[in-house]
């Protein structure tokens, strides 16, 4: 039975519709969706509108749902609609009518936003942790070949010489960055929906938002009328902070498909992480780091996406914000592989000194020259026009 049943028949397509795939991303929000019951129903004990029994026996189906969920045998269906009613259905077929008061005191509205935050929360403490793997798989090869001399380049020509440990420390400032971008959108979404309802509030009844929010873990309570109005807009948010993350990670792909070239071989990988060509033996193609590169524009797109759903919906729930839930899912599915990957890229990445000696050829000394003139009392633009003449 859906939540919302009244006992009306409703039109198969329109149902097919209205679902889409919803009940197939709700697999991941199964977990999140029953924590946030557990707190609530303890909440409904504390405030004495259910027993300290009834609290015990939903909390045990609860954590036998989470459990069937990681066993995979949890399956919701397109029938069921979403986890929410999926779970709401379990309880009423195991526990009968104490099955039916979990919902008291909640919108479907406000059960949706608080499993996808204590989602949110979970992803993107997993987005920090890959962050510090990669920084530190970056830090293992800078260690191993960071005294290595190598041109640095400006558009795209010789400029000055620089060393591995510089290019790969400016990959890890980056990266840090990056971090601080995620933990502030951790801050920043890291407040409580529950017992908003629908966006308005739950008359009568005296629900305890900040003893919830607590047992959630959250830092705090979403002002009530807010918590509708910043779905989409925290979605667009954390996805945007993924794609700092990925843009970084495109000009780090983009660096190694570059300087990986036979031209230049300052950098190589193993043949394990290559692929080849059918019909021309000879190649090993970095088609892994083309697709890293690549993959910032999806996820760019992803916050494309969402930003084109948020816009021009008045204040409160709007069904076009579901269509929001599959690109940010994506976007931070997208970002962890990524991370992952180029975590094993630089656990296996070699470098080449003598393709990086030899490329250091005279003109990238000339700035060097220049300022050998300067200590000896060249004015700068005189040495800077003296050198010059030798590489006109």
């Amino acid at each position: 039975m859906k939540l919302w049943d009244k006992g009306r028949k409703l039109d198969k397509d329109i149902e097919l519709f209205t679902v889409g795939n919803d009940y197939a991303l709700d697999q991941a929000l199964v977990e999140y969706d029953c924590k946030a019951s557990i707190a609530h129903a303890k909440m409904l004990a504390k405030i004495r509108v259910i027993s300290s029994a009834e609290a015990k026996k939903l909390e045990g189906e609860l954590r036998t749902i989470i459990d069937m969920s990681k066993k995979g045998k949890f399956d919701i269906k397109a029938s069921d609609e979403d986890c929410h009613t999926k779970i709401e259905n379990h309880l009423v077929s195991v526990l009968g009518n104490l099955g039916k008061k979990i919902h008291t005191g909640r919108s479907r509205n406000d059960q949706v936003l608080a499993a996808l935050r204590l989602y949110e929360k979970h992803e993107l403490k997993g987005v920090v942790a890959l962050i510090g793997s990669l920084r530190s798989a970056i830090g293992a090869c800078a260690k191993k070949y960071g005294s290595i001399a190598l041109p640095g380049y400006t558009h795209m020509r010789k400029a000055m010489p620089t060393t591995i440990k510089d290019w790969f420390s400016a990959y890890d400032a980056a990266l840090q960055d990056d971090e601080k971008i995620v933990r502030f959108t951790l801050t920043l979404i890291d407040k409580s929906p529950l017992g908003s309802g629908a966006g308005f509030g739950i008359p009568v009844i005296g629900l305890d938002k900040k003893w919830t929010a607590k047992e959630l873990g959250f830092s705090s309570v979403m002002e009530t009328m807010y918590c509708q109005n910043s779905r989409g807009k925290y979605e667009a948010l954390i996805v945007d902070a993924l794609s700092q993350v990925m843009m970084d990670l495109n000009k780090i792909a983009s660096d190694l498909i570059l300087f990986s070239m036979g031209e230049f071989g300052y950098f190589s990988l193993p043949p394990e992480l290559c692929t080849g060509s059918s019909i021309m033996p000879q190649k090993k193609n970095p088609d892994v780091l083309e697709l890293l590169r690549a993959k910032y524009g999806v996820v760019a797109g992803y916050s494309t996406q969402i930003k084109m759903i948020y816009p021009n919906l008045i204040s409160g729930y709007n069904r076009d914000l579901q269509l929001t839930k599959e690109p940010l899912m994506k976007a931070i599915g997208t970002t962890k592989d990524c991370l992952s990957i180029s975590a094993l890229l630089f656990g296996e990445l070699v470098v080449d000194k003598d393709a990086c000696a030899k490329a250091l050829t005279p003109e990238v000394y000339a700035t060097e020259e220049a300022y050998n003139l300067v200590k000896k009392g060249v004015p700068f633009r005189d040495a800077y026009k003296e050198i010059g003449k030798k590489f006109s």
